[in-house]
């Protein structure tokens, strides 16, 4: 927030977990206290008493938890189906999808009872089906918000060598599989730098894909390089556009591609961007935020930078909502005509101005045929998942497999369907 701004907020906190909630209002209060900020804090385990009278809500919630996405995992593995990340596209991201969107459009129906004209920014995942699910059941205009696109534009910076903060973007497409269509440095086109970049790596690049044995989920340390997301540079070479958030994500939306998760001569999810030990880092880390809202020292520097990851740009948004500042951003909104190649309605990531009283979304650049059949088709199966989830129809989630790609057996795909359902059952009740 800015300066002096303190004195017109009030937080609530609400989480169902006591445990994890308590933990959180230490942290704020320790962070408070050191800044020194005079803002009201009140946490609860129930929503719907801090809901009323509210400005903005903000969700990023995981239904079933870090067991719940290993098991998002796991069980396709047993079906040949290998995922890097599992929470948005493949069997993991619909089977995620039967369990948050239940729960998402009870959160929605609490909006719209008791705070309806809040702005309502959604953070989880798969945020396409959520988002899509929220409006189509409820009506309530939810606002999809990633960090895909801002932190891609950090990861071409830091492949470019230049300064921080100096690449920015234009693009359109669903979350986690954004087309960049334009790209700049300092307000320049930025394309003939990444393509003499390009240039200057593709010589040794066969030989540097050869001798890798692990693609990380991050590149941290050193320059990233063509050979570190090879499928997205290579869909940059071919159509000059780049899709986000690179290989980690962009590999699922085109399991034809990679069968068997097979990827440069490994396995996705296992050496291509390591999913399990990604997981369970979230323990690790839960346990040491833990220890630190649980001790009398106060919060390290570090709780104080604003990093990479999902808040960044929210207050952004807010500021330029508030004061009508008109300025851009990539969200995650309906198709009201801004990509007119896109089914009407549709939830697409897109730009769109922060204006006063809403999102004004910025008419997006053509795409090459095949990137928007690649659009459309899976436009097709995420409605087809948020209507299996609406509804606890288990042949629909049966379609919404077929239609994803990553199987093709009806037979297989019933299969895996029961066994993910079976996982799950206590988080879906529309299935009971």
């Amino acid at each position: 927030m800015l300066a002096g701004e303190a004195d017109r907020w009030e937080l609530a906190l609400v989480d169902i977990d006591p445990v994890t909630l308590d933990a959180v209002e230490k942290l704020v209060g320790k962070m408070l206290h050191a800044k020194n900020a005079d803002i009201p804090v009140t946490a609860t385990v129930d929503r719907r008493t801090v809901l009323g009278g509210a400005d903005y809500v903000v969700t990023t919630i995981a239904v079933g938890g870090r067991i719940g996405w290993q098991r998002d995992i796991e069980i396709p593995r047993t079906y040949g189906i290998f995922q890097p990340v599992g929470d948005t596209a493949l069997p993991g991201g619909i089977s995620r999808a039967m369990r948050m969107i239940p729960q998402m459009i009870g959160i929605a129906r609490d909006i719209a009872d008791l705070c309806p004209d809040a702005v309502f920014f959604n953070y989880s995942n798969p945020m396409t089906a959520i988002c899509r699910a929220i409006r189509k059941e409820t009506g309530v205009p939810v606002i999809g918000l990633c960090h895909g696109v801002h932190h891609v534009e950090g990861v071409i910076g830091r492949f470019l060598g230049v300064e921080d903060g100096s690449v920015s973007s234009f693009g359109v497409g669903l979350n986690h599989l954004t087309f960049l269509t334009r790209l700049f440095h300092n307000g320049a086109d930025a394309k003939p730098l990444i393509r003499a970049k390009i240039d200057a790596q593709k010589a040794g690049l066969d030989a540097e894909l050869a001798s890798k044995s692990v693609w990380a989920n991050i590149v941290e340390g050193r320059a990233p390089r063509y050979a570190d997301n090879p499928f997205s540079w290579g869909m940059f070479e071919k159509y000059s556009v780049f899709p986000c958030a690179m290989d980690r994500h962009a590999v699922e939306f085109y399991p034809e591609r990679f069968p068997g998760g097979a990827y440069c001569g490994q396995r996705l999810g296992r050496e291509a961007f390591p999913i399990d030990e990604r997981i369970a880092l979230g323990d690790k880390w839960f346990d040491e935020m833990l220890a630190i809202a649980n001790s009398d020292q106060p919060l390290p520097p570090a709780y104080y930078e604003n990093v990479p990851g999902e808040s960044e740009q929210l207050l952004e948004i807010i500021h330029s909502l508030q004061r009508d500042e008109r300025k851009v951003f990539s969200v995650n909104m309906p198709n009201a005509g801004q990509a007119p190649y896109l089914p009407r309605d549709a939830i697409i990531e897109c730009n769109a101005s922060a204006v006063g009283g809403g999102f004004a979304a910025l008419m997006a650049d053509d795409l090459p045929a095949a990137l928007i059949a690649k659009l459309q088709s899976k436009i097709s199966a995420i409605e087809i998942t948020v209507d299996a989830a609406l509804k606890g129809s288990r042949d629909l989630m049966l379609e919404a497999l077929l239609a994803d790609g990553a199987v093709s057996d009806p037979d297989t795909a019933r299969s895996l369907r029961d066994d993910l359902i079976d996982a799950h059952h206590a988080y879906l009740p529309q299935f009971a």
